[in-house]
Parts: structure tokens; sequence; C-alpha cells
């Protein structure tokens, strides 16, 4: 039995406690050797070996400066090992690397502890040492930004609060429920192992479902092709604006993230202020779709939507709105209709998207030559790129919260995962087709040409500078996939006039931002962009409350006239089945 009355160690740990304890510490340590060897398999397989190979032979050429680094952080050591002896006696003495926030360490005891202040404080010294040595290297920005990241997911991965006995709060935890803990956290590992191919589950299978609670905005399918669905949704006001709108989604998740949930639904916000809305939702690729091509994606997904939208609702003018990749795809549909003609695009939003890929960010370092050639390899053999491989590698972008934060809630805590939307929406992956992906990652990542001019699609050069719609682009401050600087570079190719938004949160946290106490964006104070994104943004106003306020006021200047809401389908488009379809529940 366990003791909650204090006490010294030996008066409440049973041995059956101890036992447990025992042998929950070496499935830890299991735990945390499997998932760091996980994260350096990922490591290998972009390619990362080479990168930290040629770091470190750049470190040897500056022998003065690694002196220099090791001397620093030899000399933290001590200072730290110092400052813990004098907050034995009672007394708050500073350490040598000042404490910043980060949720890993929330307990107090990091900071009440000496113990557990010291260890904090040498792993945080050995991070900023390994940050030194990574910067400091005479190696080219390709290796260097590749061997930082290699480097910052080995320490993740080894961060004292991955081990049962160095976290504090999972050892309060083991006292508090007398080992129960423990014994839920090791069933949960196990499980894993067994049925989630050893990864922390992010959510629980069946808090969310799909049509149920996820995707519910009332509308139907009326077009269906070999590639998308498009649905039109049901209209909630007694007069629509005369100009329909088109959701371009992303095909490297499923649509509904711009339709999550009752009351963080974009599609809804945007039904319920007068607009007629269409959203596509593509399939999930198979072995068969292998040749699938970018073209294919802009002639049968957004581009024979417009043609369904425009006969069913008899509209001359669609307004446009496109998310992360589908917004780079809507990018491309405005230059490829104005070279053939086609001027049925009013106005475009463009939400989280990379058009202009010279800065990519964090996904810049997975599309090197050489990880690019071995991932065209690996699709050869399946025709597809998996769904697992994807989220694996938006996982390691941001292991602390997507890998090692669950490994300590579920295996170590003994906590089932919350119940949580947008990682429901984030675990439901879809794979890419081989083609499509190969000439995405190497025209865009690789070689920038949509930003250059140099794309052709369907037969047809882009040319962006002739595009001149009025454009609404959207971006997120914490944003790792779309960085919003780079977004805004985006925003300047165009022709038409720009307004730039920024949002606080990431990448899908930014879109998923009803009105809320935590909303707020910035809007430029003069019409014209300047051309560099930190000139703007040190002009920029913030605005408290969400985004969604501003662009309802922005698409509704855009959006005409008010009149009855077209019919759901037509004649020639019957409504087939009711939303969200069928094709976001392949699997």
């Amino acid at each position: 039995m366990v003791n909650h009355d204090g006490g010294s160690p030996d008066s409440w740990v049973s041995p059956a406690f101890a036992d447990l304890l025992r042998r929950s510490v070496e499935a830890g340590v299991a735990e945390q050797r499997a998932m760091a060897g996980a994260v350096l398999g990922e490591v290998d397989m972009v390619s990362f070996g080479p990168a930290l190979m040629k770091t470190c032979i750049g470190l040897a050429r500056h022998p003065v400066q690694l002196a220099t680094s090791w001397t620093r952080y030899s000399t933290g050591l001590l200072r730290a090992s110092l400052a813990a002896g004098v907050r034995l006696t009672g007394q708050p003495v500073d350490g040598p690397v000042p404490e910043r926030r980060d949720k890993r360490f929330a307990d107090p005891t990091w900071s009440e502890s000496p113990w557990f202040w010291w260890l904090r404080q040498t792993f945080e010294l050995t991070e900023r040492l390994a940050g030194e040595l990574v910067a400091e290297a005479e190696v080219d920005e390709e290796a260097r930004l590749k061997a930082a990241f290699a480097v910052q997911a080995v320490l993740d991965a080894m961060a004292p609060t991955n081990v049962p006995l160095m976290n504090p709060a999972v050892v309060k935890r083991a006292y508090e429920t007398g080992g129960l803990s423990l014994a839920r956290g090791l069933r949960n590992f196990l499980d894993d192992l067994a049925t989630n191919n050893g990864q922390p589950r992010q959510v629980m299978p069946g808090a969310f479902e799909v049509g149920r609670d996820l995707a519910v905005t009332p509308g139907k399918v009326v077009f269906r092709n070999d590639l998308m669905e498009l649905i039109q949704y049901v209209p909630q006001t007694d007069e629509v604006h005369e100009i329909p709108l088109l959701f371009s989604p992303p095909w490297i998740n499923k649509y509904y993230i711009m339709d999550l949930a009752p009351g963080r639904s974009l599609v809804e916000w945007a039904v319920q202020h007068g607009h007629t809305v269409f959203t596509i939702s593509y399939r999930n690729p198979d072995a068969s779709m292998g040749g699938v091509r970018l073209d294919d994606y802009l002639l049968s997904g957004p581009r024979a939507a417009l043609d369904v939208i425009t006969e069913i609702t008899g509209a001359e003018k669609v307004n446009l709105l496109g998310l992360c990749l589908g917004g780079t795809l809507a990018m491309a549909l405005l230059a490829y209709l104005d070279a053939t003609g086609d001027d049925r695009i009013n106005s475009a939003t463009f939400l989280n998207t990379l058009v202009d890929f010279s800065e990519p960010g964090g996904l810049g370092v997975f599309t090197d030559e050489a990880t690019v050639s071995r991932l065209e390899k690996k699709m050869a053999r399946t025709g597809f790129l998996a769904g697992e491989s994807m989220r694996a590698t938006f996982d390691l972008m941001r292991g602390n919260d997507l890998i090692w934060g669950y490994v300590v809630n579920n295996w170590m805590l003994g906590n089932d995962p919350p119940a949580f939307d947008l990682l429901t929406w984030n675990a439901d992956s879809t794979r890419m087709p081989a083609g499509m992906h190969a000439f995405y990652l190497r025209s865009c990542y690789m070689e920038n040409r949509l930003a250059k001019g140099e794309m052709e699609l369907a037969g047809q050069l882009l040319d962006l500078g002739t595009v001149g719609q009025d454009v609404y682009v959207l971006a997120a401050e914490q944003d790792h996939i779309a960085p919003w600087r780079s977004s805004y570079k985006g925003a300047l190719l165009p022709k038409g006039a720009a307004r730039f938004v920024l949002s606080n949160s990431g990448h899908i946290a930014g879109i998923v931002n009803p009105p809320g106490p935590k909303s707020r964006h910035w809007v430029g104070a003069d019409a014209e962009l300047p051309a560099d994104p930190d000139a703007w943004r040190q002009q920029a106003v913030e605005h408290q409350g969400t985004w969604w306020e501003d662009w309802a006021t922005w698409i509704g200047e855009r959006a005409g006239e008010r009149r009855p809401p077209p019919r759901i389908g037509s004649d020639l488009h019957r409504p087939q089945r009711d939303a969200p379809g069928e094709y976001v529940l392949g699997r």
C-alpha cells in the first residue's frame, strides 16, 4: 500500500510498487530509445547523415571556435553546479542559462528543486552548445540547415522530461496514484506498439467522426469525377451574394480542415455570411493514380469545378479561396485562366500559402536532390507516397508537440490523449500520387518555377505577373510549413491589389480561428505592400479579433449584389449524396 502522509521513500514504497516502478522505468527507457531510433530512422531516410558529416568536418577546420564553445560549455556546467549547491541552502541564484518559457518544464519542481533545476540547466547548456557548433561550422547553408534539424530532433528525443525518473510530473503522478499511472502508461505503450506502429496516439479512435462531429455543414455532392467531389452547401440566409465562392483545399490532408466543426468551420462562417459556397473534396490516391500529375489536379479540380459552379448558379464570376497546396494550385489556376483568356475568377483568397518557394522554411530540409531522388524511387515502387510518411515528416517538424508530448502524456503519465478535433484531422492523413508529388517537389521547392514564371501546366506557361484580380493573402506568424515572410513574397507577384493579413497562431490553428478572446491579427497601414516583409511588419496595425471578420468584410465587398439563393444542383448536375460525400471517407 502507498502511504500518502509523507516520510522517507522506504516508508511508502511497497515491494510491489518498487517492482512496478522499476519495470516502468525500464519500459520508459526502452520507449525513449525506440522513439529516438524512429527519429534517427527518419533522419537517415532523408539523407541527414552526409550533412552531419560535413558539419563535423567544417568544425574541425576551426579549432579555435570549437575550443571557445567547449570552454563556454564547461564553464556553464561549473556555474550551474555551483549555483545548484547554493540553491540547496535556500538562496535563489541564477544559472548560466536564463529560464525561458518551455511547456516541457512547466512543473514548478523544475525551478524549485536544486536537482531538477540543475538537470534542466545542463540540458539547455547542451542545446546551446549544439546550436553554436552547427552555426560555427564551415559548411554550405543547405547542409547547415539539415544538420541543425537532425541535431535538434535528437536533442528533443533525449530531453530529461522523456525519462520517467527525471520528470517530476511523472514521479508525482506515480506516487499519487499508487503506481496505477505507470501501469496505465505501460499498457498504452504496449497497445501503441502493437496497433499504432509504435507511435504514441495523438487522438483516441472514435472520439470524433467525419459526418457526425466533423464536416457537418449541410450540403450536397453535386459533381464527381475520378479525382474530386464538388460539394454545394445549403444556404443559411434568406438572400445570398450573386458571386459564388469556391474553396480549393490541399490534398495533403482531407478538405474538412475548412469545415472542421460547428462554430469552428470557415465554410459555415462563409455560408452564414451570405455566400453560396462550394468546396472540393479530393479522392485519397491509390496505386492506380501513380501517373496523375499536377496538370490533372488543375484541370479536374478547380478548373472543372468552375464549369459546374457557373452552370448551377448562372453566375459569370466566381470568387476563389485556396489553402496551403490548394492555394498554390489556385494561384497557378489564375495564371492558367489568364493565359487561356478565361476571366471567370473575380477575386482570390490565399490562406497560409506558398507561391514563392525561395525560402520554404523547415520543409526545405526535406527537398534537396538526394532526398527527393530517394523519395522518387520509393514512390515508384507503390505509385504513391504513403500518408504515414507525410505525417511523420510534419510530426518531426514539431517533435516536442506532436511526438514527445504524447510520449510523456500517454506512456509515462498514463493518460489517454485529449479529444481534439484538429488532431483528429491531422491523423486523417492522405497519400500523394507519385507523379504529382515528384513534380511538385522539384518544380516548386527545388526550382521555384511558379514564382519565376517558368512553370508549365496543361500546355500553358504560367506568368503570375499577368494576374490582375484583387487578392487577400493570410499568413500565420508561427507557421512552420508556410513561413509568413515567404507567403508575403508570394503576395507581391500578382499585379492586382493585394491585402496582406498576419494572424496569430500556426499553420492550422491560424485557419481554424473563430471569434474568441485569444484571436488577433495585423493589417498593413499602407495600401501598397512594401517589398520587405519586415518593413510591412513594423508599420502593421494590430487588431483584436479573428481575421475571419476582416476577410468577411473584404470578400463581401467583392461578392456582388444580394439575391435569392440558387437551387442545390441543377438538371445537369443533380445532387448525388449528402455532404461530406464519399471521397473524404477513403482510407
